[in-house]
């Protein structure tokens, strides 16, 4: 999920919202007129621009190219929730630009990464389930209780996951012509999607059992 949720209770913890350097370029990005809705849609090139390079671009320069769009689309779902709220610009349609464009970004990284890792059955698994773990989040949300954003593998864990393989490949590639790092990662995100879904539909269980 990206933060431009105006809820300031619900919002993703990441500890990079404080640090000085951050919040300056947060102020600057609020003060140039960008909407923090924009910055959502610009999280999906990002994504968009990691995907194409991971699939098409000859390594290491595919790999890296895309843990870099990675950590991009990462940075635009820390800043779009920084200037919608602590730069006072939120919108009437921020709630779906909060979500949509996340659903879309995870997609278009994890169904690359199940393709460069020569299983792409794998990387929809993983779309599918990246997508369930935040249906679940929000089914919560619905049910009147505080969005819960619990792991092990929620959003930042998927993509440092997948930054690592990327980071790695081309390395494992030239070492001994192998791809198990992107296998590896594909399937663990996967997994921990899976069991990300799990517990937390078990904690919206126990308080609605509590609330009872």
């Amino acid at each position: 999920m990206s933060d431009t949720d105006p809820t300031v209770a619900n919002r993703r913890p990441i500890a990079a919202r404080g640090l000085a350097s951050m919040q300056r370029i947060a102020a600057r990005l609020a003060r140039s007129g960008v909407t923090p809705n924009a910055i959502s849609v610009a999280s999906i090139v990002f994504a968009a621009a990691g995907a194409a390079a991971l699939l098409w671009l000859p390594s290491p320069w595919g790999a890296w190219a895309c843990a870099l769009g990675i950590q991009l689309r990462l940075l635009c779902n820390l800043f779009d929730g920084m200037v919608a709220i602590e730069g006072r610009r939120q919108t009437a349609t921020g709630a779906l630009y909060n979500e949509v464009p996340d659903r879309i970004a995870d997609s278009l990284l994890l169904v690359a990464l199940g393709v460069a890792a020569g299983q792409p059955w794998l990387g929809w698994l993983g779309a599918l389930l990246a997508a369930l773990t935040a249906y679940v989040r929000t089914l919560g949300g619905a049910l009147g209780q505080a969005q819960d954003f619990r792991g092990p593998l929620a959003k930042q864990q998927r993509m440092a996951v997948m930054t690592a393989a990327c980071v790695l490949a081309p390395l494992e590639l030239w070492l001994w012509q192998s791809r198990w790092s992107l296998l590896l990662a594909a399937a663990l995100i996967a997994a921990g999607s899976a069991l990300t879904c799990l517990t937390r539909l078990r904690a919206i269980a126990q308080r609605l059992e509590t609330a009872a």
